[in-house]
């Protein structure tokens, strides 16, 4: 648990007394962790691997909220009010997580006044993210959407030339789950992108060699 962020100034044995209380899974890529509307209710830590936290559309559509790396952790909505799943979460590659029960993780930010500051903040910028996410559903076009996706994805990466290099190549359909649009939109919107010369590929990555250009494009349609 010694990646887990949210932990870190716990003391050794503290740590590894919560270890020995998590329930610990190992999820193949794709596999379902937890599911939308279901009543479990553990704190989640992702100890290896990376998942994707999504909902669903009544289509069927994969509406992407977050994807999160190894030493973040999910599923405290549910462990704070006791109410259903809000969405639903699976395993991008192989991933090691460790289930604690609601009631010891509440345990542990009572007793550790560091750690609930810290949560609080983690949950303060779950809002914010939401809210810009909101606003960008409502204010902009499915195209500044996917300009504003990239731009998020090169900040970063940025390094003091201006460019960025987005390993690995972005899934179109990755993107477009994420700012509700089609494969077919990010593909038009790279296109004309790479034809301004604002990006082009790599074998194995996306360079935005114009990280200041592609943000005075998302900036003028927010009215920023």
């Amino acid at each position: 648990m010694t990646s887990i962020d949210l932990l870190a100034e716990l003391a050794p044995r503290e740590r590894q007394a919560i270890e020995q209380n998590c329930r610990w899974r190992r999820y193949d890529p794709h596999e379902q962790i937890i599911d939308r509307q279901s009543e479990t209710n553990e704190v989640c830590f992702v100890v290896e691997g990376n998942v994707r936290v999504v909902n669903y559309s009544l289509s069927g559509r994969e509406i992407t909220l977050d994807d999160l790396d190894a030493g973040a952790f999910f599923g405290e909505l549910a462990a704070l009010d006791g109410r259903p799943r809000s969405a639903s979460v699976m395993a991008l590659t192989n991933t090691l997580i460790a289930s604690l029960a609601p009631t010891m993780f509440l345990d542990v930010l009572a007793k550790h006044p560091e750690i609930a500051l810290k949560f609080m903040t983690h949950l303060a910028l779950v809002v914010r993210n939401a809210t810009d996410r909101i606003m960008d559903l409502s204010t902009l076009a499915a195209n500044n959407r996917v300009q504003a996706d990239l731009l998020c994805q090169a900040r970063t990466t940025m390094s003091d030339d201006g460019k960025a290099v987005i390993k690995p190549i972005p899934v179109h359909a990755d993107i477009a789950s994420r700012v509700s649009t089609t494969r077919e939109t990010v593909a038009r919107v790279l296109s004309d992108l790479a034809r301004e010369g604002i990006v082009h590929r790599t074998k194995d990555s996306l360079v935005i060699a114009d990280v200041d250009r592609l943000t005075y494009m998302v900036e003028l349609v927010r009215g920023e």
